[in-house]
């Protein structure tokens, strides 16, 4: 129960990490507002989740939405204690000049913009309440680039220090934010990450670049989300924590 009392919202919570994560922290005592474009599959995922979890609906690039999102989480369980911003978008892994500017506007207003938004919704919010946690889901993407994914990359990029910039402009007020970069994961994703059907011959390849030998899972996303957003961290702001299995060394 190390999140126990605490009220929480996980964006991209239908399925793949946010799943994982919304999941560990039931289990762990908190509040879940489960947030996805996926209306059904937020549904379900809260429905399985119990009494504690709510779904809402909500397209993460939109200002509205995301305001929208935070007013239903605190009118149901009284306040929000912890918000993580997992929902992201690439483009398929192909030469960058194959990516259009329609493509490229989707990554950014999915993986970059979605944190302002949240930003300018729940700062207020927190400074009213003496903090909050703000956990990012960036990626070791954004520390050491695939070939590929030139445009995912730089977002991931941004994600990681628009963290460390937040951290040090927010923690007079006592809120805390911190990143957590996972290496490529067996998600819904994977295939656009390879740029190449899933078979265990194409997974092998990509790894092979990961010393520990296997993709990323959603427990080890969610166990070093559920940390961070503990009072166990109540210390720790602005790391980027890299979730890797030594990829990035």
């Amino acid at each position: 129960m190390r999140l126990d009392g605490k009220r929480a919202l996980v964006t991209g919570a239908a399925s793949g990490f946010g799943k994982g994560i919304a999941e560990t922290y039931i289990r762990e005592g908190a509040k879940v507002a489960v947030v996805d474009m996926n209306a059904d599959g937020a549904r379900a995922v809260a429905r399985d989740l119990g009494e504690n979890a709510i779904a809402v609906t909500c397209d993460v690039s939109k200002g509205d939405q995301v305001q929208a999102a935070v007013d239903a989480t605190v009118a149901a369980f009284g306040g929000l204690d912890i918000v993580v911003n997992n929902a992201g978008w690439t483009n398929p892994n192909s030469p960058l000049m194959d990516t259009d500017e329609a493509t490229f506007r989707k990554i950014y207003e999915i993986n970059v913009l979605s944190i302002f938004h949240m930003t300018k919704t729940c700062v207020p919010l927190w400074r009213a309440a003496g903090g909050g946690v703000m956990i990012n889901i960036g990626s070791t993407a954004g520390i050491r680039p695939r070939p590929g994914l030139t445009w995912y990359n730089s977002s991931k990029g941004a994600v990681n220090l628009m963290t460390r910039s937040l951290a040090a402009e927010l923690a007079p007020d006592k809120i805390r934010v911190c990143c957590i970069a996972p290496v490529m994961g067996a998600t819904g994703l994977l295939e656009q990450f390879m740029g190449m059907p899933d078979t265990p011959e194409n997974r092998a390849r990509f790894i092979s670049t990961i010393p520990m030998g296997r993709l990323s899972e959603a427990r080890d996303i969610a166990n070093a989300a559920l940390y961070l957003a503990s009072d166990e961290a109540d210390f720790i702001t602005g790391v980027v924590l890299e979730v890797d299995g030594g990829r990035t060394i």
